[in-house]
């Protein structure tokens, strides 16, 4: 459902996989089979599109590699990937929307709110705002004026990998407005942590449920 709010000018991206067994969360392998990841995956993918969807904002894409499924919404464009390492892809979808303002989440985060959302596509005095991911990566990524040298050549998938993209904003003369940490779905643990705090009505919290017996169906 679309928000009814007054819309803010920019783009929100969702960069993410196609939810296929094998390819992706394959470190909740095990104790989650690859067919339950994927539909994890799937299920956290949804919500996140469904935060994106509720919050008001001129331009949704969802830069996906793979074949998009039933499971986007109406409302968003389907981009492919650049090729390359994390930071090349990142780089490549916000140079597709240089021009205007553009907020970056990925798809492991179930729990975001269309509230968040808005604060990291409110720049106000600031130039950037950074979303800081429990485990040392970053959820978000927002540019107030998207430059896509911010990224390229930032170590991704590492513990640092939070630390060194902020100081690259920093160092690059931007302030920056921090937005409150999240936990990524990675492992077995972050699932379970992140169900209970993902809406209790939407996918991932209920198929969570579903999976481990931790509570009823939703």
């Amino acid at each position: 459902m679309m928000s009814g709010g007054t819309e803010t000018a920019g783009s929100l991206l969702v960069i993410a996989k196609a939810p296929v067994p094998g390819r992706v969360k394959t470190r909740l392998t095990p104790p989650f089979t690859p067919q339950e990841a994927a539909r994890l995956a799937e299920a956290a993918l949804v919500d996140t599109l469904a935060a994106v969807a509720a919050t008001p904002v001129r331009r949704r894409v969802l830069v996906l590699d793979g074949e998009p499924g039933p499971w986007v919404p109406p409302g968003f464009e389907v981009l492919p990937q650049a090729s390359g390492g994390l930071d090349e892809r990142l780089a490549a979808a916000f140079a597709g929307c240089a021009e205007g303002p553009a907020l970056v989440v990925g798809m492991d985060t179930p729990q975001v709110t269309p509230e968040l959302l808005a604060r990291g596509l409110n720049f106000g005095a600031c130039d950037a705002t950074f979303g800081p991911a429990e485990d040392g990566g970053f959820w978000s990524l927002g540019l107030a004026a998207p430059d896509p040298s911010l990224l390229r050549g930032v170590p991704m998938s590492v513990p640092e990998t939070g630390r060194e993209q902020r100081r690259r904003l920093v160092e690059a003369g931007l302030r920056v407005h921090d937005l409150p940490a999240l936990r990524d779905v990675d492992r077995a643990e972050d699932a379970l942590e992140v169900s209970v705090l993902a809406p209790p009505d939407g996918r991932f919290a209920a198929l969570h449920a579903e999976l481990t017996g931790t509570g009823a169906v939703r």
